[in-house]
């Protein structure tokens, strides 16, 4: 299978843009990539479905994983197991480009917004 960058249609959620590649298929994972302008944050969350792979394409983001901070920079891979709760923002003055798996695949209705 094949899915073209061009057929994909980006969404913003609160700020963050969303490509999400696997959106109209059935699977066992869903993969995205999310564009995260400057000044721009992901509230404090957590799943109770999927565990989440954030890889990170370009830029540094500031990265919250069960209360401690972490800054990843490209190339660096977080792993977020369900349940565990996580946010991150970008203080940087770039947009920050990152890869995100879910597995199993994301369902909105089993994430966990505080």
């Amino acid at each position: 299978m094949i899915i073209r960058k061009n057929d994909v249609k980006p969404f913003d959620f609160d700020g963050l843009k969303i490509a999400d590649y696997t959106a109209s298929l059935a699977g066992n994972s869903s993969f995205a990539v999310i564009s995260v302008s400057p000044g721009i944050s992901h509230q404090l969350s957590w799943s109770k479905r999927s565990d989440k792979y954030y890889h990170i394409l370009s830029g540094k983001i500031h990265f919250f994983l069960n209360g401690k901070k972490y800054i990843l920079s490209e190339g660096d891979l977080c792993i977020v197991r369900k349940g565990e709760k996580f946010k991150y923002a970008n203080k940087s003055g770039e947009v920050i480009r990152m890869i995100l798996i879910h597995t199993p695949d994301f369902h909105f209705d089993e994430e966990v917004f505080e």
